[in-house]
């Protein structure tokens, strides 16, 4: 009885949620797209009046003198700039302190965030910080609790994978808890994207397999979940599409510009589809492996996405039998039939590009905390085709241990 309660809150809650969304603001950021793109973002800088940014990354992309190009060009367009380079792989409290920081203390009219899902979850943090100096990051996660204009915000991707140029959300890890929690708001959707394939030329293939996985992953989530729309729908069969088509292209040939082009599009509309229509439990077991062992966050995406589908079962059949024949899949029939070979398909594709099946670190006596954590994230906020009790998500992370 009392868990028949608790599914009718749930999904009453969002179903809510749902119709609050259709009055919010979901206006697309405004793209510069192609290669060479990203030298073009200093002449948009320069047209919104502004003098001085932040630039956010992090020390590898700065070793490998990837944003020379834009630090040039920025240069040649007298923009001047600063950088925050200290983004760790799973931006941290304190990082996004130290980031917003060094953007008061020097004075900074706007934000660049560059690189993967770390730079811009650090970056959108940092900025909600700068309008909001006295609501902590703790008292920010959740949904819609930020709810004020950010500084000028311009995203630059170097992976097809986060979405995070065109998405909501920011991930941050409290390591204190280990907690690792979204902060969810539109205001923190980027208004300027710059896809530029030749970013993620340089990638190498495991971060190409399982940041496109990711990318997979938001789109197949999205799309299987309850608070769908007819936009929604769209981006993610689109992203389905196209990263069926050219994940694994890039992966066996990095230097394949229009496989690379192909797949930042693909990212980039699976992001906006699940930051309106929501991920789900393979999300929530994703973010706190990373908050718990620092799992790289598409790593863990990659590993659980198989599992969670197949404990969904056939509430799940009728989506995955669309996305089965969206991704040309083969000439199976009947619905269940098309279901089971999608899920086999994602296997295939993780072992293609040496992706684990299984995980070797997950501790028996953190089994309990990572439910708990896990359940707290996805119940009641995302809209998943079937609702997990405890024993059913102790049943799929046990399925993840080796």
């Amino acid at each position: 009885m009392l868990w028949t309660l608790k599914k009718c809150y749930y999904r009453i809650y969002q179903k809510v949620l749902k119709i609050a969304l259709c009055f919010m603001n979901w206006k697309e950021p405004q793209l510069l797209e192609g290669e060479g793109a990203v030298l073009k973002l200093p002449n948009l800088i320069k047209e919104k009046g502004l003098n001085k940014v932040l630039v956010v990354t992090d020390k590898g992309l700065m070793s490998i003198h990837l944003l020379d190009p834009l630090f040039e060009q920025l240069n040649r367009d007298g923009i001047d700039y600063v950088v925050f380079d200290g983004v760790q792989p799973n931006p941290t409290i304190p990082n996004i302190e130290d980031c917003k920081d060094m953007y008061i203390n020097n004075n900074c009219q706007g934000i660049i965030a560059f690189g993967g899902g770390s730079p811009m979850d650090c970056a959108k943090a940092a900025a909600a910080r700068v309008v909001k100096p006295k609501q902590s990051v703790r008292k920010m996660r959740g949904y819609i609790k930020v709810n004020k204009k950010l500084p000028p915000f311009f995203a630059v991707p170097t992976t097809a994978g986060t979405g995070s140029e065109t998405t909501v959300a920011a991930v941050v890890t409290d390591p204190e808890t280990h907690e690792k929690n979204a902060i969810s708001d539109p205001c923190l959707r980027p208004k300027y994207a710059v896809l530029d394939p030749a970013l993620t030329i340089g990638l190498p293939p495991h971060i190409t397999s399982t940041t496109g996985m990711d990318a997979l992953t938001h789109a197949v989530e999205a799309y299987i979940g309850k608070s769908n729309v007819k936009s929604t729908i769209r981006y993610s069969e689109e992203a389905v599409k196209l990263i069926h088509a050219n994940l694994e292209k890039a992966y066996n040939n990095g230097k394949d510009m229009e496989a690379r082009n192909n797949m930042l599009k693909g990212s980039f509309y699976a992001g906006s589809a699940f930051t309106r229509a929501f991920v789900g439990y393979v999300h929530a077991i994703a973010h706190n492996l990373g908050g718990m062992y620092n799992t790289p966050h598409g790593l863990a995406n990659a590993v659980i996405l198989p599992y969670v589908l197949e404990w969904y079962g056939p509430s799940v059949y009728k989506p995955l039998a669309k996305l089965y024949d969206i991704a040309g899949l083969g000439n199976e029939e009947t619905i269940e039939g098309k279901a089971k070979a999608y899920i086999k398909e994602i296997r295939r594709m993780n072992r293609a590009m040496n992706i684990p099946d299984k995980f070797d670190f997950i501790k028996e006596e953190d089994i309990p905390t990572l439910v708990k954590r896990a359940l707290k994230e996805g119940n009641p906020g995302y809209p998943v085709p079937k609702i997990m009790k405890p024993e059913d998500c102790e049943k799929v992370i046990r399925l993840l241990m080796k």
